[in-house]
């Protein structure tokens, strides 16, 4: 087949069709040719040399080749592992800046650019052809009618995100068809969102949906795959798994009528991004996009040893942030998130290792830099998970402005206090009223804290309180994989059982850690399932369960109803109280002139707190006083904010306790809104006076709310 050539433009990258023919452009600076290979519906490849080069980009023009045209490339120059140059030219090559790539990685020797009988491990170079393995980029039409829809930009002090993985949700989902369950259409779907706006939350924030390996050689041999997606290949193109259409190209649709359906639902899209790492892994790993495009330039080498990748994220290789084409490559796959898809925000797995200008984390790394005086990102939700596995990769609180963080410090802190552990009251009362300590010293406010007792890695809320340790056996590592530290307790026994007072104290300490995440100032985050009981065994590590383990089972719905109107109300409590959505720090002293602190805190006897119990270590019980009158914040017209006084009475010993109401606040009578040890929302309880004790039963939380003066 004759296809004619032009020279065409360096801009922009990848594949952009405009009604008459398609531009095709890649970067690699240091590539002696580049080849565009064109695959018809039989798989027959039509190769095309890219004679122009502008500023290290290959490109040119084809006309007539239009939307659902598979192609890819082949990149020629040097195969030198020891001095970072690994370009084969037998290897197809999936474009960085692919809109839509048709299927998955087949796994097989001829992925890898090295021979596997060659006795220098991946010095051999391999001459087996790849394109029989490797999906085919496509030529997307963009167009898409978007009727008006916008971002949502929901306040942060006013979000609660629910972390979700789009196949794992609707998998098993009853009511929505069988071919759509597991994919963007299956999200869209009215009785998916039905589900999520029964719950309250403002934003899913969805797992990474960018194309991704599949099959990563030692979960192959294993007879698993890689069901997370932390292994992105194609940071443009939403993955075809997850796509009911089946056409070529047609995934890019069926995501943004995915957005556009939870939009038009009040529900902000947030995607977790994979930039630190790519799913090419170390230097065994296979040769499927930016190695052979050009491995110097798109990778952290070892200096001492370019055959080498530095390692700052556990998988093998971490992207070279330092590189500014690869910054770009980011900035344009954020830029086209927004702009062309109309995503709300991000979640940067690792993102700390996008900050290491060399080997520290730097908080005025050029990464910050340019998000942070981009027109496109100011209005979006920028979400860091702040560590990476390097050495001084754990960064919690050192983030820039604009930016939030999942605060692994308050996770751990809550966990701790609920199963026991000795630790200090002054750590809890941090993380319950934001976390200051952490976020308020470089400008931010409480909001900057994603407040999580849970999330997709480790323990599932179920698992948290039945579980000691993890059992992982079907990761098939010998359960070596996964944390060892989860922090959990299992109540008196490993896994299921059937005792009765077991199960009412898991249930229990289930809503105790939902209570004090929804109620705690901050964004709170919650994880699929974990509001009807999702249990994955005590696996700790599913990332390769694409089955039943990691799969929402809708089947818990009736058998957890008590537990979902639980959480279903307390959401909704927590958004009609401003009191719990402060959008700044609280200030321990009276502000309109009430007389009376914004917050206070006291001991179950009803004095203050002294210095010794804050940092003893095995104090386990406070009161805690909430201000509704002295909110320092105005509304969006400058209005005066004004929400009822709360009394919070926190017990984590075994024994139950009596709590006084503190003096000052004896004038007032109490009403009980939440007490843990009910399997229900207590909603306007027992009515409590100043000259009554209140018993606070072991491991247990109770709210009470302001009833009127006596």
């Amino acid at each position: 087949m004759y296809l004619s050539l032009w020279p065409g433009k360096p801009y922009p990258l990848g594949a952009k069709w405009d009604g008459k023919g398609t531009n095709f452009a890649l970067f690699s600076k240091h590539a002696t040719s580049v080849e565009l290979c064109l695959f018809d519906q039989l798989g027959q490849e039509t190769r095309l040399s890219l004679k122009e080069v502008s500023n290290f980009v290959w490109h040119g023009y084809v006309p007539s080749i239009g939307p659902g045209q598979r192609y890819g490339f082949r990149v020629h120059g040097p195969f030198a592992p020891q001095e970072g140059y690994r370009f084969n030219p037998n290897k197809l090559l999936i474009d960085p800046y692919a809109k839509a790539v048709d299927g998955d990685i087949q796994f097989g020797e001829e992925i890898f650019g090295y021979r596997w009988d060659d006795p220098q491990e991946d010095l051999g170079f391999s001459g087996l052809n790849s394109a029989g393995l490797v999906p085919k980029c496509i030529v997307v039409d963009e167009s898409f009618d978007w009727q008006g829809d916008e971002l949502l930009q929901t306040p942060a002090h006013e979000t609660v995100i629910y972390e979700m993985h789009v196949k794992g949700f609707t998998k098993l989902h009853p009511e929505i068809p069988p071919e759509l369950r597991g994919t963007y259409a299956g999200l869209a779907h009215p009785a998916a969102i039905s589900h999520l706006q029964s719950l309250g939350v403002t934003a899913v924030e969805l797992m990474p949906i960018h194309h991704f390996l599949t099959c990563p050689r030692h979960l192959v041999e294993h007879g698993l795959k890689n069901y997370w997606g932390y292994d992105s290949l194609a940071y443009l193109a939403p993955y075809s798994g997850y796509s009911a259409s089946g056409s070529l190209g047609e995934q890019v649709r069926e995501f943004k009528q995915m957005v556009k359906a939870l939009h038009k639902a009040g529900i902000e899209v947030i995607l977790d991004v994979v930039y630190n790492h790519t799913g090419e892994s170390d230097h065994l790993g296979p040769t499927l996009s930016l190695r052979g495009i050009d491995n110097t330039s798109y990778y952290r080498l070892e200096e001492e040893d370019p055959r080498l990748y530095m390692d700052f994220t556990g998988c093998g290789n971490s992207l070279n942030a330092r590189e500014p084409q690869v910054l770009k490559l980011i900035m344009d796959s954020l830029r086209y998130w927004v702009q062309e898809c109309h995503v709300d925000g991000f979640r940067f797995d690792l993102a700390s290792a996008l900050a290491r200008e060399l080997y520290a984390v730097d908080r005025l790394a050029s990464f910050f830099d340019i998000i942070h005086q981009d027109p496109t990102l100011e209005n979006v939700k920028l979400i860091a998970e702040p560590w990476d596995v390097g050495e001084g990769g754990y960064q919690v609180g050192e983030f820039p402005l604009l930016w939030s963080e999942w605060n692994g410090k308050y996770r751990d802190t809550v966990r701790d206090f609920w199963r026991g552990e000795d630790s200090r009251l002054a750590e809890f009362a941090y993380r319950f009223t934001g976390s200051s300590d952490l976020y308020m010293s470089n400008g931010r406010s409480p909001n900057a804290s994603i407040n999580f007792v849970t999330a997709h890695d480790g323990f599932t809320l179920n698992d948290l309180v039945s579980y000691n340790r993890k059992h992982n056996q079907a990761n098939g590592e010998d359960s070596r994989d996964g944390d060892n530290h989860n922090r959990s307790w299992n109540c008196g026994e490993e896994g299921e059982t059937n005792d009765p007072f077991i199960l009412n104290l898991r249930q229990q300490q289930r809503r105790n850690f939902l209570v004090t995440l929804l109620l705690s100032q901050g964004v709170p985050m919650l994880v699929m399932g974990d509001e009807m009981g999702r249990s994955q065994g005590g696996n700790n590590n599913a990332y390769c369960q694409d089955n039943e383990v990691s799969w929402l089972d809708w089947g818990l719905k009736s058998e957890n109803e008590a537990f979902l109107d639980f959480t279903r109300q307390l959401i909704d409590f927590h958004r009609k109280h401003p009191i719990f959505r402060r959008r700044k720090w609280f200030q321990g002293r009276a502000i309109h002139g009430s007389g009376v602190h914004d917050i206070g805190w006291f001991n179950p006897d009803g004095g203050s707190m002294t210095e010794e119990q804050w940092n003893d270590g095995y104090t386990k019980a406070i009161c805690i006083f909430l201000n509704g009158e002295e909110i320092a914040t105005p509304g969006t017209q400058g209005e005066r904010i004004i929400d009822n006084h709360f009394l919070l009475f926190f017990n984590a010993h075994a024994e139950a306790l009596d709590f006084t109401i503190p003096p000052g606040l004896q004038e007032w009578e109490w009403l009980t809104i939440i007490d843990t040890t009910k399997p229900h929302f207590v909603q306007w309880g027992k009515h409590y006076m100043h000259d009554k004790p209140i018993l606070v039963e072991g491991r247990s939380l109770m709210l009470l709310q302001r009833f009127g003066r006596r």
